[in-house]
């Protein structure tokens, strides 16, 4: 991530800092009479109250951010990195209110550090097989893109599937439960990172978007099965006034914290907005603090109703995070918080030349390339599908990605987007899934500025082509004979030995180029 400093601080100080906020805030509506037994409570566990409108505040919504800046292509962004690790540090701090949440009275130290034990253990065998034994498998199921999607998330559920079973392990092979088994969540989270550093995961990454998308529907589908019917009319005011509490949580507590860690002020500003809502996770603990009698299903229900109430308003302070910071920066400039520092398009990474696909000609060209503008090849980005060129692509020096071209999403992951010239080498007869026409539509929606470079077999297909924003088409046909062309005059001229000797003294011997593609 690139500030260390700004999340390391923020995401261990904004979680607890919030608690605090939530029930200071509980005990002065109490104090002025608002919410009367709602927050006051009239049984045993009614002074646990205030502690759970802490917990309300203090997390945002993994679910809805990620997916929001998945949408917007934004992950990759200074604010998407910094939200991403705050997501991640309030997840930690979640398991960690679990595992003493039955013993609030008195905490122990103990479960908190099995807990991380078992998370330990998980992470580390997981890493060791995405490193040692998962690139053998992968590497064997690449030639079929189809399949790659299938064994990430087949890798994916076992590592869920064994951290969540680690006590049932533990108990059948040792006799006793240590009580190290791993939440679903983190497992999936540890199974994710796991992978990360393969070469299919942006491909991975782009295709899993769909399945993603109907798990999260299923679970709104679910949540809104289950929302209960307010008891009463003050059930749903006190929603809207802690729906309202936790948004100002963001501008009250994590702005400033995010901004004197060390982040410039508009994008403190922006990532606060876009982690304004309640996290399901509190849902978790909030039923759990039902069936201990912490909370009555009053609270529950008010929690519940903040969810839904700030997961809706979640899409529209998205995007208008940044028009927020703009309105309020003369305020912000009153209060001390400076103008925000400058952040140069040079900031994020960005590619010379991308080439879509590698074969023939495409190894021709990066042959060409390192000839004539040798300063080029590091801006050079690759994406193809065929890992057992991948070491030798980039021994040349450009970046290679593993990448479905027929799929835009792992386009935009593997880095298209910010590419200024995109060539599409391969031919329509050797692309599988997918068209050139297809990829120039995709590519110019993804980036709309870069020059596109494309290939056509038709002559017809050259118009569509330009239709659909190419800059450059080439027929390989047409420019092959043009050449020919040359050759037959050269030869009817009586000149066909000089025209070989020009031309290898200009290209050098065919045979003699060391090529990818001999």
């Amino acid at each position: 991530l690139a500030s260390g400093k700004t999340l390391i601080l923020s995401g261990l100080l904004q979680f607890p800092l919030c608690i605090v906020f939530g029930i200071a805030v509980t005990k002065l509506l109490i104090w002025a009479g608002i919410g009367g037994t709602l927050l006051s409570g009239s049984g045993e566990g009614s002074g646990y109250i205030p502690l759970y409108i802490g917990f309300l505040l203090a997390a945002s919504s993994t679910l809805l951010v990620v997916k929001l800046f998945q949408e917007t292509f934004q992950m990759d962004t200074m604010v998407g990195r910094i939200s991403l690790g705050i997501l991640i540090f309030q997840d930690i701090w979640a398991i960690i209110i679990i595992a003493v949440q039955p013993n609030f009275e008195k905490p122990e130290i103990i479960p908190i550090l099995v807990s991380f034990i078992g998370i330990a253990l998980l992470a580390v065998g997981a890493v060791f097989v995405a490193k040692y034994i998962l690139p053998i498998g992968f590497k064997w199921i690449a030639k079929m893109p189809e399949l790659i999607l299938v064994a990430a998330i087949a890798w994916c559920f076992a590592v869920v599937f064994i951290g969540v079973n680690m006590d049932v392990f533990t108990e059948t092979a040792f006799g006793f439960n240590w009580h190290l088994a791993v939440g679903s969540s983190m497992g999936a989270l540890i199974a994710g990172t796991s992978i990360a550093n393969l070469p299919y995961s942006t491909d991975v990454l782009g295709k899993v978007g769909i399945v993603k998308d109907f798990f999260v529907t299923l679970f709104f589908v679910g949540l809104g099965m289950g929302i209960p019917v307010p008891d009463g009319f003050g059930v749903l005011v006190m929603a809207v006034l802690f729906s309202g509490v936790t948004i100002l949580a963001r501008y009250v507590i994590f702005f400033p914290l995010l901004y004197w860690t060390g982040l410039d002020r508009r994008n403190a500003m922006v990532t606060s907005t876009r982690l304004a809502q309640v996290s399901e996770f509190t849902l978790v603990i909030a039923y759990a603090g039902l069936q201990l009698g912490h909370i009555d299903n009053a609270l529950n229900s008010i929690i519940i109703f903040a969810f839904v109430i700030t997961a809706l308003l979640t899409p529209m302070l998205y995007k208008q995070a940044d028009a927020i910071h703009d309105k309020l920066a003369p305020l912000l400039g009153r209060l001390g918080f400076k103008t925000p520092a400058e952040v140069g398009a040079g900031e994020e990474e960005s590619y010379s030349v991308a080439m879509l696909g590698f074969h023939r000609i495409a190894s021709s060209l990066l042959y060409d390339l390192k000839a004539k503008h040798p300063d080029l090849l590091k801006s050079i980005l690759v994406v193809d599908f065929n890992v057992g060129i991948h070491q030798q692509i980039a021994a040349y020096g450009p970046t290679v990605r593993y990448g479905d071209l027929s799929n835009a999403e792992t386009l935009h992951h593997a880095g298209v987007d910010k590419a200024r010239v995109i060539v599409c080498t391969i031919q329509d007869d050797i692309l599988k899934g997918t068209t050139n026409l297809k990829i120039v539509g995709e590519v110019r929606r993804i980036n709309p500025k870069a020059v596109i470079i494309a290939n056509a077999i038709g002559l017809e297909e050259s118009r569509q082509l330009y239709e659909l924003g190419a800059d450059y088409v080439y027929l390989s046909r047409i420019e092959t004979a043009e050449i020919i062309t040359e050759a037959v005059e050269r030869a009817l001229a009586g000149e066909i030995a000089k025209y070989r000797t020009a031309k290898e003294t200009a290209k050098g011997k065919w045979h003699e180029r060391d090529e990818i593609f001999p």
